[in-house]
């Protein structure tokens, strides 16, 4: 149990610091730290990123709120799209998609273009970009939290890792969105975690989370998150973007290689 509880609790720190100046919780990373460290089976590792998510997410929404940067109207049109799509989301992998394989395919097939996506246009020189589609509408924006609210409910990251991205590659400045996808990550996690607690009741295998190892993660994640929105305003925008596409990537390539293999 301690060694559970020191390893949960540096992954989570060390993730977090990493991921939270780009608005990503980190869960989304403990994945493969949950099944070949862990070995925790599968579904339980989403209700356990969920709990990951509610135990570290105030971290660094509290250091945010403190900047002001959750001000604007962003963070709620997020948390209202995402919000009943996570619950859908988790019914989806609790019937539908328990298999480990289909599991990291889909997250291959959603991070791996996207994050090489975003590096790619990071990279390109200004004047070589194509032009941006500008922001989306508020119906729009709404439309695609539902959506990335689903897929996140199906894998436990709370859909911030994905609208992240999205955002960031049409323009939007990471310092407004890092915010709003944290926000929309942590209050859609609350609502998955429960939506877990009461399928598992009614669902055969392991549905309910590894609490002690959800605590170790989300408490390590609690001060990380802290630390890496600290760090952010001090770190460019360039490099951010780079940061977030290449996290990404590198995850999808991960679960690509692991699936085809």
């Amino acid at each position: 149990m301690d060694r559970i509880w020191a390893g949960g609790l540096a992954a989570g720190l060390l993730i977090a610091t990493v991921t939270a100046p780009v608005g990503v919780s980190g869960a989304v990373f403990l994945l493969p730290v949950q099944l070949t460290v862990f070995g925790v089976p599968n579904p339980a590792i989403t209700p356990t990123n969920l709990l990951f998510n509610v135990v570290a997410g105030p971290g660094a929404l509290w250091r945010y709120r403190h900047g002001g940067a959750l001000r604007g109207d962003l963070a709620r049109r997020l948390v209202l799209g995402t919000l009943p799509g996570v619950v859908l989301g988790a019914a989806i992998r609790v019937f539908a998609l328990p298999g480990p394989d289909v599991f990291r395919l889909l997250i291959a097939a959603l991070l791996l273009p996207l994050g090489l996506w975003l590096c790619l246009r990071t990279l390109t020189p200004a004047h070589h970009r194509p032009p941006l589609a500008g922001e989306l509408s508020a119906h729009t924006l709404t439309g695609l939290a539902l959506a990335v609210g689903v897929i996140g409910g199906i894998y436990g990251i709370g859909g911030g890792s994905l609208l992240g991205p999205i955002l960031v590659g049409r323009g939007l400045p990471i310092a407004r969105v890092a915010p709003a996808a944290l926000a929309a990550t942590f209050a859609t996690s609350i609502v998955g975690a429960a939506a877990y607690a009461l399928l598992s009741l009614v669902s055969p295998g392991d549905v309910a989370p590894d609490w002690w190892l959800g605590l170790a993660c989300g408490t390590g994640g609690l001060f990380g998150g802290y630390i890496g929105a600290r760090l952010q305003p001090r770190l460019p925008e360039r490099a951010l973007r780079l940061l977030l596409g290449t996290l990404a990537a590198v995850l999808g390539a991960l679960y690509a290689s692991q699936s085809l293999n």
